[in-house]
């Protein structure tokens, strides 16, 4: 049986393409970087700290059957950034996300 994935897109003009990852390793990492977008509120999370903001939060399990959290972490990011589920925040730095 092959197993379910989600197509992540790139938010980038002029790049077309789509990356299918694994459904439960995409809900797993977005479920993270909500908790994460919820917990800095307006003021947003910074880009710079997802990966190991994401990582402190995965069990030794997860991060075992993971893989990359920093390839995953950016992967589902983006698909967030596509699907409006966050947005980036203008004028910070570093560069920050929040819910959209």
């Amino acid at each position: 049986m092959t197993e379910p994935k989600t197509p992540c897109r790139t938010p980038a003009e002029g790049r077309d393409g789509v990356t299918n990852i694994p459904t439960w390793k995409f809900e797993l990492i977005r479920g993270y970087i909500l908790d994460l977008a919820r917990e800095a509120g307006d003021a947003g999370a910074a880009f710079s700290d997802l990966k190991d903001a994401v990582a402190k939060r995965l069990t030794d399990d997860e991060r075992a059957r993971l893989g990359s959290v920093g390839w995953y972490a950016t992967t589902v990011k983006l698909e967030m950034e596509v699907a409006d589920d966050i947005e980036r925040i203008a004028g910070v730095s570093p560069q920050g996300f929040r819910i959209a």
